[in-house]
């Protein structure tokens, strides 16, 4: 229909022609009141959820012992838990240098460990004195944790101050 005879038809039921579809051959429009249409858009601009993910870093060494390794690897769970992506990253010093195959080998087994909750996005790659790979999340129902329980939380640490205050009073008790 002709914009022209769209634009009489609205003005004759007392509503605005709204354009709906701008970007295809022929434009879609519909004929609405403009004010209650602006208000239905930004209700649902709010409800849809704001993706925004942010990019964590983790970062390895060669020599990092088994327990520092567990860490980390909880820390990369967690980033991903929380829906981030991942950047590890393992860095060289000196004549580490010398052995990048091992910066691999670490890379690859940190893959391997978190398979379940992750996707590889970028192969280990050397970049200079580093080695680095990106991680992104698994859709939420696929995921399978290995070291960071959901829902697991630090244990606070125990009040030192209540402690003292009992070394205190026996000491003070003893004194008597």
């Amino acid at each position: 229909m002709p914009a022209k005879e769209a634009l009489a038809k609205a003005k004759m039921v007392g509503l605005d022609l709204v354009e709906i579809a701008a970007t295809v051959n022929p434009p879609v429009c519909k004929i609405c009141d403009y004010g209650k249409h602006k208000y239905e858009q930004a209700k649902l601009k709010k409800k849809s959820p704001k993706q925004t993910t942010k990019v964590k870093e983790v970062k390895f060494r060669v020599r990092t012992e088994e327990h520092d390794y567990n860490l980390k690897c909880t820390n990369i769970e967690k980033f991903i838990s929380a829906g981030n992506k991942v950047r590890v990253q393992l860095q060289f010093r000196g004549r580490e240098n010398a052995h990048k195959d091992l910066g691999f080998v670490v890379l690859n087994r940190v893959a391997e460990d978190v398979k379940g909750c992750t996707n590889l996005d970028q192969q280990p790659k050397l970049a200079g004195r580093a080695v680095a790979m990106t991680l992104s999340p698994l859709p939420v129902d696929q995921r399978e944790f290995k070291f960071f329980k959901d829902g697991d939380d630090i244990e606070p640490e125990e009040d030192l101050d209540d402690n003292f205050v009992e070394d205190e009073e026996n000491e003070s008790e003893e004194e008597e």
